[in-house]
């Protein structure tokens, strides 16, 4: 009796078995399928291009420090010669559009002195100083004395910055006309190196186009404060702008085939 009992048993094991054998062997075989290697064939090649630039936009960036007793005073003399300033340049062509404040700031003026009482060294208010400070920006390049000579005329005793620059507009021109050409260039570079191999382009796979920079301005001075006092400004200030030279760049990766 116990040999018939435990024959189908061994037999129902040996059927679990089997079916799990299966089972774990089809598992393997998915797990070990492995895809076929590319047959593409590619050359990755970068391109570039290079183009010198005429500034569209000038930037110059000015105010007028007062300082008074109070900050009522400090504050009334500022307003009065940066009126005088903005009517000048707007005299000469310049629109309120094209001007915009950069910086305002007030602070007050200590004088340090040592009580000879105590030996000790104390502060006495003496006074606030304001700073006003605004900035034009505007396509008429030839401009640039003219606002300079007028601004200093009218009160103004900080140049900070004089610059050419780019325009949004040119920007967005220029990235455009610099990305296909550089493209181009790097289709130019794949042709002839593949000309000497007897193979050719059949295809793009990827294309990887470099971060577009604008180049920083052109500065002609940046002095953080040049006062009207000195010489530089006792006569007309000759400007002059200068090119400048915008490079980009992109990867091709070309699939490329048998003549």
């Amino acid at each position: 009796m116990n040999k018939l009992l435990v024959f189908p048993a061994l037999l129902g094991t040996i059927a679990v078995l089997a079916l799990s054998g299966t089972t774990l062997a089809e598992y393997q075989a998915d797990a070990e399928v492995t895809p076929f290697p590319s047959r593409e064939k590619v050359i990755s090649v970068t391109g570039t291009a290079t183009t010198s630039v005429d500034p569209d936009l000038l930037v110059i960036t000015f105010g007028v420090e007062t300082q008074e007793k109070t900050a009522k005073e400090a504050l009334f003399s500022n307003s009065e010669s940066m009126t005088a300033i903005v009517s000048t340049i707007q005299s000469l062509g310049i629109s309120e559009d094209e001007i915009s404040t950069s910086r305002i700031s007030i602070y007050p003026i200590y004088d340090s002195y040592r009580d000879p009482a105590t030996e000790k060294y104390t502060q006495e208010l003496i006074g606030y100083r304001v700073t006003n400070t605004i900035t034009v920006e505007t396509s008429q390049m030839d401009m640039a004395a003219d606002i300079i000579d007028g601004a200093v005329s009218s009160g103004a005793n900080r140049v900070e910055n004089v610059a050419f620059t780019l325009s949004p507009q040119k920007q967005i021109q220029v990235k455009d006309d610099l990305l296909g050409d550089a493209v181009i260039n790097a289709k130019t570079k794949a042709e002839n190196a593949l000309a000497p191999l007897d193979h050719k382009i059949i295809g793009v796979k990827a294309v990887t186009l470099s971060e577009f920079g604008i180049p920083p301005p052109i500065p002609v001075f940046s002095t953080a404060g040049a006062f009207a006092e000195d010489a530089a400004f006792k006569s007309s200030t000759p400007v002059f702008s200068g090119d400048q030279d915008i490079t980009t760049t992109a990867n091709v990766i070309f699939l490329i085939g048998s003549n």
